[in-house]
């Protein structure tokens, strides 16, 4: 099967067999987002009548992704036990569906383009009270027992230094404040103040589905690992995930107070400021690093995009914002 093309009856018996009864499928399309990993909306309709609004996320081609996709599964099963809203998964695909590796999930309605969830008269009063939102979503992620979890890497902040001074060094290409975000990283790094939890590993404005009452779900859990619990709202207050609201620095909507007093009410505990600091630092420089890697795709010929060429122009301006974070302190 190609990767770009969905087969409607195909489908429709994949859906029909794991619910037990016969389906058809409407309304098929590819969501935005992911050049390899897509994203397809459709409507499966019952020969009873009764329609479910549905997602497919899957790896098309071979099974090579087969078990990524079961431990996302698994961790969005696991997050909807636990109080996290994330959309219901219905199944799993198998190597007899012929659909790559995937899953199937309930689709939730509303927004996930930032740019219109920051600028948009409808989502006025939801910008209001997403930071908040933010907090207590990713409290009840860091209280998930692990038990309940599949096997999960463990990353700490060391482990992610070391990986990314590998990248930029493998690269070869000189980025002076990189180097400099490395050394302070070294230095700054701050204590181990307990066990590791579940990190989300991209808990972030683009991957919340938000509505004019706020967010209604957490998507994108393919990055999800064991760490430390402050790494997911370091990275939610990276500058490039403001998409240039540059003065709200939760996700370009809100306040940190307001963040972490939401954390705080659902039992997150307290956030000490330096080491919300050391990790937005982490996050800016992740994010630059992963620029330049994509830009390099474009310009060694690996893949031609005009995207990644234009990724690659975003890493000035992480490099920018890692010197005004640790040189002054401030976002």
């Amino acid at each position: 099967m190609s990767g770009s093309v969905l087969d409607d009856d195909q489908l429709g018996e994949v859906v029909g067999r794991h619910l037990g009864t016969s389906a058809r499928v409407e309304g098929v399309r590819r969501l935005s987002g992911g050049a390899s990993r897509e994203t397809w909306s459709f409507d499966a309709v019952t020969d009873d009548g009764e329609r479910r609004a549905l997602v497919l996320r899957r790896d098309p081609g071979g099974h090579s992704g087969q078990s990524e996709r079961g431990v996302e599964y698994a961790v969005l099963e696991a997050a909807g036990r636990g109080g996290v809203a994330v959309p219901e998964v219905c199944f799993l695909l198998d190597s007899d569906d012929g659909l790559g590796s995937g899953f199937v999930m309930e689709r939730v309605e509303g927004e996930t383009i930032p740019r219109r969830i920051l600028r948009d008269e409808e989502y006025t009063g939801a910008r209001e009270r997403m930071a908040r939102q933010c907090g207590e979503l990713a409290a009840r992620i860091h209280a998930l027992d692990s038990a309940g979890l599949p096997a999960l890497p463990v990353q700490t902040g060391a482990d992610q230094v070391d990986q990314y001074r590998d990248l930029i060094d493998g690269l070869g290409e000189p980025h002076p404040p990189f180097e400099l975000a490395l050394r302070w990283l070294d230095d700054h790094a701050p204590p181990e103040r307990g066990g590791t939890t579940l990190v989300h590993g991209d808990f972030r404005n683009g991957n919340f589905i938000v509505g004019p009452d706020g967010i209604r779900a957490v998507l994108d859990w393919e990055l999800a690992h064991l760490g430390n619990p402050v790494e997911d709202l370091g990275w939610l207050c990276v500058m490039s995930w403001r998409f240039g609201v540059a003065d709200r620095p939760v996700g370009g909507f809100g306040t940190v107070d307001d963040l972490l007093a939401g954390y705080r009410d659902a039992g997150g505990g307290a956030v000490d400021p330096d080491d919300l600091r050391y990790w937005e630092a982490l996050g800016t420089l992740k994010w630059g690093v992963i620029c330049q890697m994509q830009a390099s795709t474009h310009l060694t010929g690996v893949v031609r995009s005009v995207e990644l060429a234009a990724l690659g122009r975003r890493v000035a301006e992480t490099e920018w914002d890692l010197l005004e974070l640790i040189g002054s302190g401030k976002a």
